[in-house]
């Protein structure tokens, strides 16, 4: 085996030694079998006459000795592939807009693929990263809707409990108040338990990483910085381990650079250790990881953590009753709310290239169909059809390869596209690049797409009756099959590809113009967003905080344009913190479980008036509202609804167990946000004044209207919490823009598979074109002949569209039949719009209705411009 494997590659490389060494062989046996007739008595000239007709054909012989190697193959291929050249360079417009047609389709196939590749195929970037998964509260009632964070006291139970996890920590990180030398500005910092590295198994670049030691000595014991802000703040100089980073009024000593790449969670920057108490069961503000244990599977995992839930639930019924365990897969957890709208992205544009490939076959069917002497003549000569599809598949092969390599520029800034537009929730897209797998898609693809849209033209023209080709002219031998042959099958087909599209895209388009024109509750236009951090512990420096903000509002006010002022623990459109709420009463810890959840913000006096919030009865909060007073409260209708019905709440007592229990008196009610974004209904919401509560008080948005640009604003409020505090850091933004940003995976969607529908109709519209137009060309003789019988121009004009409109019509029935069954897939991704609406699909009808009648109506026009005297002649 291995010398016949030599003996092919040295017949590849080795070609006319090869033929050289044959024609001696050959040339040996002819003589030897000469010599032996010559033995015979024979004469020269007959002994060698009949040494050649028993060793037979020398030019056969050597074929198939060829084909034994392979090398004919190799021969047919080069002589197919320089045919294929040949026949491109004779017609440069139809390859020119194959190939641009293929190279969209290819390209726009491979820009979506790279995102999806990094986003959901992509391994994570850890050692066995299957192995890594997520621990989440669950309720027993909706655990995939209701996960929840952790206590500190239930993890430490699941990590004693459990045998599955090789390492498990729990975690929680937020953008907090970090300080170099004498420069303050915001980073991620994460919190983390001492095992935490391990669930990773990930090491130090430089210096080391946290140890248990580093929990033991409490706060500022120790911190890592990741690898970007090494080289960012420090130039990547080995000398900032031992410099210290302020966090929260403390001093950490950088002891560590993480490896380049890793940020979780969430792009942090500073990681250090979880110090302090544990806090109580009913606290739930850690996530949870772990690593699996070798040979332990996601279901062993799951069983287990379940069972132990349940012993916590009957251990601590206050806190755990009705709570479990779930267990993820930390990959699924993090692309799993952008995992459907991916998908469904790839699914569009795979329609597109479809399209596309269809558009091209129609395309290249018009080209074979005027080949059809050349094939008959070569099917004359004796060339079998294998021969001839083999040629004509060659040619499409290298349509594809070259539209495969335009395909990869057009990807190549498709990605980018897709990267800039993406929302800043999607994860892992940054890491979109051209690697071997995509290189690798872009082949297959190119290689599936030659065969798609080349098969059908190949296979039609190698169909023919050979005496009738060679009797007629070339251009007369293609007469017949209307509209209605292939080409009119194909157009079909792509306007059925199309009208799905459409419907899809039409759906998106409705449900994001709902989406903008919901009541958000507040109004988020001409009002700036600056967000602040007091770098003071929350139990120690409170005061500082309540003072500064106090004093930046009362500046802030009276800077000109400023219409109104106020702050707020978390902007419209973003949850802080949730928890419970007791009306009336404060009652036995163990019906706690059972509250109502409540969204908790702490806000100062004026923030409704600056946001827009409407206040429905009672009153606002005042300076006058402080720790010394009695406790107040805020609460939204949504809140009276479900626990006040028909009552009014002013003067009722409620409590939120958020920093204190202490008793709080109903003083208003405004109107309900939308706190999680638009596509969501409004939560019971309780407001609490941040000159009588410290949890958080720390951070806070300042809001501010404005009579014109809120961006004009920003440099004056800089100067102002510059004076008041320079160690505080900043961050400016506008309400539009949160609102904007809390729709971006909507506006992602929407907008690209409208690109992709209004790509597709274009391409189907075109393919429509081609039809009507190929038909018109070769009825040219039959149209004036009805015209020289009495035919006027708008009777033939009528018949062409006529024609066109029957062949959309088939298309968009079939595509509408497919819509109603496709469209259901975008059921979760729509808002207040049914997948079946009748609007969107009378639409479409009527979209479509009129770019077909539009590219019928072209080639009808000059149908009906046909000059009878001419076409009679011709015929």
């Amino acid at each position: 085996m291995w010398s016949d494997l030599r003996h092919r590659i040295r017949a590849l490389f080795r070609r006319e030694r090869l033929e050289k060494e044959l024609d001696g062989e050959l040339q040996f046996h002819i003589e030897h079998q000469t010599e032996k007739y010559l033995g015979l008595g024979l004469t020269a000239e007959e002994a060698s006459r009949r040494a050649r007709l028993e060793f037979g054909g020398i030019v056969d012989v050597k074929e198939q000795y060829r084909d034994s190697l392979g090398i004919c193959f190799l021969d047919r291929a080069a002589q197919d592939l320089r045919f294929a050249v040949r026949m491109m360079q004779r017609s440069p417009g139809v390859t020119g807009l194959a190939v641009l047609i293929m190279a969209l389709g290819i390209g726009a196939n491979t820009a979506v693929f790279s995102v999806v590749n990094a986003v959901l195929l992509r391994p994570l970037p850890y050692i066995d990263p299957d192995r890594i998964v997520t621990l989440a509260s669950i309720t027993h009632d909706a655990p995939s809707a209701l996960a929840q964070q952790v206590s500190i006291p239930d993890f430490q139970d699941w990590h004693d409990q459990s045998s599955s996890f090789e390492a498990m920590a729990y975690y929680s990180s937020r953008e907090t108040a970090v300080m170099i030398a004498s420069t303050a500005e915001y980073a991620r910092v994460a919190v983390v338990s001492p095992d935490f590295f391990r669930v990773f198994k990930i090491g130090s670049v430089a210096g080391r990483i946290l140890a248990d030691e580093d929990v033991k000595a409490g706060g500022g014991s120790a911190a890592l910085i990741s690898y970007r802000y090494w080289q960012s703040h420090f130039a990547g100089d080995p000398h900032a381990l031992g410099q210290s980073l302020s966090i929260v009024s403390a001093s950490w000593p950088i002891v560590g650079v993480l490896p380049p790449g890793f940020q979780f969670p969430q792009d942090a920057d500073v990681w250090v250790p979880a110090v302090g108490p544990p806090g109580e069961r009913s606290s739930q503000n850690n996530l949870v990881v772990a690593r699996l244990k070798p040979g332990t599977s996601l279901e062993q995992a799951q069983n287990q953590m379940t069972l132990i839930a349940a012993r916590l639930e009957e251990q601590y019924p206050d806190t755990n009753k009705g709570r479990s365990v779930g267990v993820t897969r930390m990959r699924d957890e993090i692309v799993g709310s952008v995992r459907a709208t991916l998908y469904m992205l790839l699914g569009g544009v795979t329609l597109v290239l479809l399209i596309a490939c269809t558009n091209t076959a129609i395309l290249l069917l018009g080209k074979a169909t005027s080949r059809r002497r050349e094939v008959a003549l070569r099917t004359a000569l004796g060339a079998s059809r294998r021969r001839i599809v083999s040629q004509l598949i060659t040619e499409n092969i290298l349509l594809a390869f070259i539209a495969g390599s335009l395909g990869l520029l057009v990807a190549y800034i498709g990605s980018k596209s897709l990267i800039a537009l993406a929302p800043s929730n999607l994860p892992r897209v940054a890491e979109s690049e051209t690697d071997r797998w995509v290189l690798g898609f872009t082949l297959g693809l190119s290689i599936i797409t030659s065969f798609v849209f080349g098969l059908v033209p190949a296979l039609s023209a190698s169909r023919i009756d050979l005496n009738e080709s060679l009797k007629q002219g070339g251009a007369r031998a293609v007469r017949g099959g209307g509209p209605f042959g292939m080409r009119g099958l194909l157009a079909i087909a792509e306007i059925s590809l199309a009208v799905v599209l459409l419907c899809s895209a039409g759906l998106l388009i409705k449900s994001f113009v709902a989406l903008q024109d919901v009541a958000l509750g507040f109004r988020p236009e001409n009002v700036l967003v600056m967000r602040a951090t007091v770098p003071v512990r929350p139990s120690v420096g409170i005061a500082r905080a309540r003072q500064f903000f106090s004093d930046a509002l009362a500046k802030i006010a009276t800077l000109p344009g400023v219409v109104s002022s106020g702050a707020t623990m978390a902007p419209p459109g973003n949850v802080d913190s949730t928890g419970i709420y007791l009306a009336d009463r404060l009652p036995p810890r163990a019906e706690w479980a059972s509250a109502p959840r409540v969204v908790l913000s702490i806000v100062a006096p004026g923030t409704f008036q600056a946001l827009g919030v409407p206040l429905k009865s009672g009153r606002d909060f005042s300076a006058n509202d402080t720790t010394d007073k009695q406790f107040v409260a805020v609460v939204n209708e949504a809140l009276v609804r479900k626990s006040f019905p028909d009552q009014s709440p002013l003067g009722r007592t409620i409590y939120c167990p958020f920093d204190t229990l202490s008793p709080m008196t109903i003083i208003g009610v405004v109107g309900d946000v939308r706190q999680r974004g638009p596509e969501r209904e409004s939560m019971p919401e309780c407001y609490m004044p941040y000159l009588q509560h410290g949890f958080n008080g720390a951070t806070l948005s300042i809001v501010v209207r404005t009579a014109g640009d809120p961006d004009s604003l920003t440099t004056p409020l800089r100067r102002i919490a510059n004076d008041l505090s320079p160690d505080v850091p900043m961050k400016f933004t506008t309400m539009e823009a949160l609102v904007s940003a809390n729709v971006a995976t909507a506006r992602f969607r929407t907008l690209l598979l409208v690109i992709f529908a209004v790509l597709a109709t274009c391409l189907a519209m075109g393919g429509v074109y081609g039809v009507i137009s190929y038909a018109v060309s070769q009825r040219s003789n039959e149209i004036g002949i009805r015209m020289a019988l009495g035919a006027d121009a708008g009777s033939v004009l009528r018949f062409i569209i006529r024609q066109g409109l029957m062949l959309s019509a088939l298309g968009l029935v079939i595509g509408l039949i497919g819509a109603v069954a496709s469209t259901r897939a975008v059921t979760s991704m729509l808002f207040q719009v049914r997948p079946n609406d009748p609007s969107i699909y009378l639409g479409v009808i009527f979209v479509t209705g009129m770019a077909a009648l539009l590219a019928t109506y072209v080639p009808a026009k000059r149908a009906s411009k046909i000059d009878p005297l001419v076409a009679i002649r011709e015929e």
